[in-house]
């Protein structure tokens, strides 16, 4: 069995993980890419999703709008696993993991952070990156039927009965993790698409991964809400902390727009990545003028 030790890599990893489609996945862990990189990281990216490649077309669309528009946006350097097309199963899986494992022996010296986006679906390579995470982001929908992919829980009570297949996955990638080089996995699970308004469901959501935080030991974080916004950025490969307002001609800042971005970095505080003193000085400052800005803008708006 192949395995990558922590002295072996220098980087902090980030694993974007969970088996149910449809989660955040892709818009979450590109958020994380492009604040990283705003604060002054080298960073680097990997798409395992040999099939969709969502994460892959979100930047190569970041790539060429920034070109067109004669921008300077920041990009990572970004890597996708070939999807091999071999008879057998066993050859596919086996000259996968090889380019992988190219990949990660080539990235993990050269930069701080490694951002890995995994398919939404159970594989020997999404077991391998959840392994080698230092931190794990589960974005789920604020929905029982996202609740599911990590446990079973009691109608009548909310509690968790049963770990569900994801959870026992990440489990075991802990175990490997411990047995590796006695590393830690720090978990959070993401709740996104939250609704503005209080509710019953809310509220039972919110106590049914209490519950599960405490049999798991992972930490809970609040996402992204369901914006229009976080959709009407992919296409050009933009985020919510990118100066929108100075970018597109056609939009001015409004209250979606400002909400989206402290969303955003509300997620981030909430991950306490390990984030160096100069820069997070040097973020902190890019911070405090592009604030400045939004708080002109909300002026202007009437917030």
């Amino acid at each position: 069995m192949f395995s990558v030790t922590k002295n072996q890599k220098q980087a902090h990893v980030i694993v974007c993980g969970n088996e149910k489609g449809g989660s955040g996945k892709t818009t979450t862990i590109m958020h994380l890419t492009v604040a990283l990189l705003n604060a002054g990281y080298k960073v680097a990216t990997l798409d395992l999703d040999t099939r969709q490649q969502s994460f892959s077309r979100y930047i190569n669309n970041r790539e060429i709008f920034s070109k067109r528009s004669n921008l300077n946006l920041s990009l990572p350097d970004h890597r996708s696993v070939k999807r091999d097309y071999s008879d057998y199963v066993s050859d596919q899986e086996n000259n996968e993991l090889l380019d992988f494992l190219d990949i990660i022996m080539d990235i993990q010296s050269k930069n701080d952070f490694i951002l890995i986006d995994t398919p939404g679906h159970d594989g020997y390579l999404m077991r391998m990156a959840h392994s080698m995470a230092d931190t794990l982001v589960t974005p789920m929908n604020d929905s029982y039927v996202d609740f599911d992919v990590l446990g079973q829980i009691d109608s009548e009570t909310g509690n968790v009965d049963t770990l569900s297949h994801y959870a026992r996955t990440v489990r075991e990638a802990r175990r490997k993790r411990r047995l590796a080089d006695n590393g830690l996995l720090d978990w959070v699970v993401v709740r996104n698409r939250l609704t503005q308004i209080n509710s019953h469901n809310k509220a039972s959501m919110y106590n049914s991964l209490q519950n599960l935080a405490m049999q798991l030991g992972c930490r809970l974080a609040d996402g992204i809400s369901e914006r229009v916004i976080f959709r009407e950025l992919f296409p050009k490969g933009l985020t919510a902390l990118d100066p929108l307002e100075e970018i597109l001609t056609n939009k001015r800042g409004n209250t979606s727009h400002l909400a989206a971005r402290q969303e955003v970095r509300n997620l981030i505080a909430t991950l306490k990545l390990p984030i160096d003193e100069l820069s997070k000085k040097r973020s902190e400052t890019q911070e405090t003028k592009q604030q400045h800005k939004e708080i002109v803008t909300a002026e202007t708006l009437g917030m």
